[in-house]
């Protein structure tokens, strides 16, 4: 099992596997490999400060998911990956990036209600299938003094591309747009790591 958590585009993985098997994701020297999870917070520390490129932390998973969550505010949120009978994905233009529609739960509200909800309220779409759980992504930002750690529930839901898009302007979102697999190339490349991730995992479910 490997888990990533993203300091802006660098990958902290966790890993029950061995030191080898990780090999493609060892991508320069300034990597730092852990086995001992006492030396995890300072490796938290040396990735908000950029003093590494990424790192990986070879342990029991759900271990060393809850030490490094006590270094962090966590907020939980939801989202939605879309596709269309056409194989096209839905995509929004968020604060210059390339993302996909997600949020906050409210009060009282399970993870399946909360994506449909914001997809809806982000994109404008109502003719919403939910279909699977997808995966859980991970990243951190600092914000009003405080370092945050996002967990973001994903799933994969089919909507009408003839439908029309309506972006939500006072969340940030400048567009809404349709874009089959075979163009999504050149959107990856203005868009968060963990975004892509979640592309990823549906391409494979989508296909």
């Amino acid at each position: 099992m490997i888990k990533k958590i993203y300091f802006g585009n660098k990958p902290l993985l966790i890993s029950d596997k061995k030191k080898e098997q990780l090999h493609p994701y060892i991508d320069d020297e300034q990597t730092i490999v852990l086995e001992d999870l006492v030396e995890l917070p300072s490796l938290i520390k040396r990735m908000q400060d950029n003093d590494t490129t990424a790192g990986i932390i070879l342990h029991e998973v759900s271990s060393a998911l809850e030490i490094i969550k006590k270094e962090f505010t966590v907020i939980e949120a939801s989202g939605g990956l879309v596709y269309s009978k056409d194989n096209k994905v839905l995509l929004i233009f968020r604060r210059g990036k390339w993302d996909l529609p997600k949020g906050k739960l409210d009060e009282g509200e399970d993870l399946v209600t909360c994506a449909l909800r914001e997809v809806e309220e982000e994109t404008g779409l109502s003719n919403l299938k939910y279909e699977q759980n997808l995966c859980i992504t991970y990243h951190t930002y600092y914000e009003k003094q405080q370092h945050i750690l996002k967990e973001s529930h994903w799933h994969l839901m089919k909507g009408n591309d003839e439908e029309r898009l309506v972006p939500q302007t006072d969340e940030d979102i400048e567009k809404c747009v349709w874009v089959t697999i075979q163009d999504l190339a050149p959107y990856l490349e203005n868009a968060p790591a963990s975004i892509i991730d979640v592309l990823k995992e549906g391409i494979k479910i989508i296909k």
